[in-house]
């Protein structure tokens, strides 16, 4: 089973409002490809030799800030969002 076809309902749920938690510099991205393959929930794609996260991202992010751990070029911007939103983590 790949990491992305795991089922989170009822492990953690997502509080609406978080706003852009995560962008990317475009400029500083050298397409290393770190950041697919550090997210498990397959958030972060590639199309046309270009580095993007998924619009969906806010709804299903787990928060980790492991694609802004590994990011080389420092091309990846992440703060965690204000208090109340995000995700929750109902079991863990």
């Amino acid at each position: 089973m790949k990491a992305q076809e795991f089922d989170l309902d009822g492990l953690v749920k997502h509080v609406p409002g978080t706003g852009d938690f995560i962008t990317i510099d475009q400029d500083k991205c050298n397409r290393c490809g770190r950041c697919l393959i550090i997210c498990i929930l397959g958030l972060w794609k590639k199309k046309d030799n270009k580095i993007f996260i998924s619009e969906e991202y806010q709804d299903k992010c787990l928060e980790c800030a492991g694609c802004y751990q590994v990011c080389e070029t420092g091309a990846i911007n992440f703060r965690y969002p204000a208090g109340g939103t995000g995700v929750v983590y109902e079991q863990g």
